[in-house]
């Protein structure tokens, strides 16, 4: 066979893989388990760290002060140095929806050593622990929750008896670049973090999705978290694996009850959203990434362009395997898609959507090295220290043994 024949089935077999052995990643299936109201509601803090917030709280806030909670809840919004005024927008969407009570505290700038979100999250936490509450929501400031979110959570940890449990907030899909790439996202996402994997008791990978944590506050204790992961950029991996370590048990899975209100129109705006982390979460390693652009080349690029150069040159096996590897990349594809209510055709143009994260990856490595680092809302977290001890889920693209084929990062965070 030529060297495009082989380079068409080496992706093919790549796709093989992601098919079957990658934990079924593509499914769309895992939600929340089977669950059954508890005897009596444990109490809940809800903690919302927000910094300039303003043109998305009153999407977001009023669905959780109307939250239909049978037990004890409260919220703590932390408004993190805000120049927008969003501390005085909560108080007084608080004052005019009423519902859960609603305290707003600001912390100051943060600590050495610390990321915003995590300084906001930690000032939160301890606030809410005065009170004594069984579990700890931690949601962002643009996430919005039906009315019954936070009662099917509590729910759901209780009866699978989960330490965490976090669902993947529903992200807006409206403008056409939303479209394109928004679905990927979580595709992708997926495809680094199996949530099979995740969720079946005993295993080894660890991820969490930072827009709807619910937290056992037992858990959260025993993990040391804020203080054990205050470094961390991609901050929601790093608390499930501290939670995991430290014996809890967790859970990941697709939300139908929790959308993202924040709007991400322009292609800059998406670009922004994933280059800021990108870099971080291969942890700052030039040859991490050399194999992260390799395998985005071999596994979504080179189908289309194996097709077309065996059509073009009469080179059959490299058409076909070419077309194979395309059609099962666009197949898996369809499943998420779905979700996201979107057309079936964009399936197809998965390659060209791939592309635009590879770009975006490499993107963040300069914007590294240019000392911009992941850079958000006026803060930058240029080169922070690793984590001190890295396991399977801070491997990007690798599955429970540490092997697999290497995959788009996709974890970026509001820090």
């Amino acid at each position: 066979m030529s060297a495009i024949a082989w380079i068409a089935v080496c992706s093919l077999a790549a796709w093989a893989w992601l098919l079957l052995g990658q934990g079924f990643s593509w499914r769309t299936d895992q939600r929340l388990p089977p669950r059954a109201a508890p005897a009596v509601w444990p109490s809940v803090a809800v903690i919302v760290p927000a910094r300039d917030e303003a043109g998305v709280l009153p999407l977001s806030l009023p669905s959780l002060l109307g939250q239909e909670y049978p037990g004890d809840a409260e919220i703590f919004l932390v408004d993190d140095g805000s120049s927008d005024g969003t501390g005085e927008l909560a108080a007084r969407l608080s004052a005019r929806h009423g519902g859960l009570p609603l305290t707003v505290v600001s912390p100051g700038e943060p600590g050495p050593g610390w990321t915003g979100k995590l300084w906001a999250l930690r000032h939160g936490i301890a606030l809410a622990r005065a009170r004594g509450p069984e579990y700890l929501l931690l949601t962002d400031a643009d996430i919005a929750h039906a009315p019954d979110s936070l009662r099917e959570l509590v729910a759901a940890a209780g009866s699978a008896r989960l330490d965490l449990v976090s669902q993947m907030a529903r992200l807006r899909v409206e403008s056409p670049w939303e479209r394109l790439i928004v679905p990927a996202f979580v595709y992708f996402f997926a495809q680094l973090y199996p949530f099979r994997w995740i969720n079946r008791p005993g295993g080894r990978t660890a991820a969490a999705a930072g827009g709807c944590v619910l937290l056992r506050t037992e858990a959260a204790e025993r993990a040391g978290v804020p203080e054990s992961i205050r470094q961390a950029v991609i901050d929601d991996v790093s608390l499930a694996r501290a939670v995991q370590r430290s014996g809890g048990r967790i859970w990941l899975g697709l939300a139908d009850r929790v959308d993202s209100v924040r709007p991400y129109p322009q292609l800059r705006d998406l670009w922004r959203m994933v280059s800021r982390s990108a870099y971080a979460q291969l942890r700052h390693n030039v040859l991490l990434l050399t194999g992260t652009v390799l395998g985005l080349a071999l596994v979504y690029l080179a189908p289309p362009v194996t097709l077309a150069a065996g059509l073009l040159s009469g080179d059959a096996p490299a058409a076909w395997a070419g077309g194979l590897a395309w059609l099962v990349m666009a197949g898996t594809y369809l499943p998420m898609l779905r979700y996201y209510r979107q057309s079936p055709l964009l399936g197809a143009a998965l390659p060209f959507t791939a592309l635009l994260y590879l770009l975006m990856t490499a993107d963040s490595a300069v914007q590294h090295y240019r000392g911009r680092g992941a850079a958000w809302k006026g803060r930058t977290y240029s080169r922070p220290e690793p984590d001190p001890a890295p396991g399977p889920a801070a491997s990007a693209g690798t599955d429970d043994a540490g092997n697999g084929p290497v995959l788009p990062p996709g974890a970026a965070q509001d820090l």
